[in-house]
């Protein structure tokens, strides 16, 4: 699949960019680990796509394990972070409710409404949903997007198309980045 940069790509945040706890969320700066070749894919894939948003649930907040304000610190590190490895996220939208039945919480596509509301020129049949299960796979269906799994021990049934990859730099090692640039 040929991309430029007028394809958006969403991110899922644990298990894409950073380590997913087990049984646990990020509630802190201190627990955060970016991901193995992360930030590298995150830099090259900037390149190639126009726009690059993270999508993500954080139910931790709503259920009382963490503020706002300590997850936006967590995003502003993880943001600088990525800027000085010359990477760059467009915006980051979170979802703190708890209910299922809410509707930004993914599956559902209230975020990406969000973000075309905010960026009108994002064209879902021209974005890329990048994430590590089967409710990020179903909000990237949702939207017409193309889908692609970050390895995960759930089990996920191929009911949805995507590709599957290891990580976000396997993901980003085969679109044959050398004969793009």
């Amino acid at each position: 699949m040929n991309f430029d940069n007028t394809w958006s790509l969403f991110l899922d945040r644990d298990g894409v960019i950073n380590k997913k706890l087990a049984n646990d969320y990020v509630k802190r700066w201190d627990e955060f680990a970016f991901n193995h070749g992360t930030l590298e894919a995150i830099a090259d894939l900037r390149k190639i796509f126009g726009k690059i948003f993270i999508v993500t649930n954080q139910r931790g907040v709503g259920l009382g394990k963490m503020t706002v304000a300590e997850l936006d610190k967590i995003h502003e590190k993880m943001l600088t972070e990525i800027k000085e490895a010359s990477g760059e996220i467009d915006k980051i939208y979170y979802c703190i409710d708890v209910d299922g039945s809410s509707p930004f919480r993914k599956p559902n596509i209230g975020m990406g409404l969000i973000a075309k509301k905010d960026f009108p020129e994002i064209e879902f049949s021209k974005s890329v949903m990048v994430g590590d299960s089967i409710s990020d796979m179903k909000f990237g269906k949702n939207l017409g997007m193309k889908c692609i799994l970050i390895n995960s021990n759930n089990g996920i049934e191929k009911e949805i198309d995507f590709m599957q990859f290891n990580t976000l730099l396997e993901f980003k090692n085969s679109l044959k980045f050398d004969e793009i640039y």
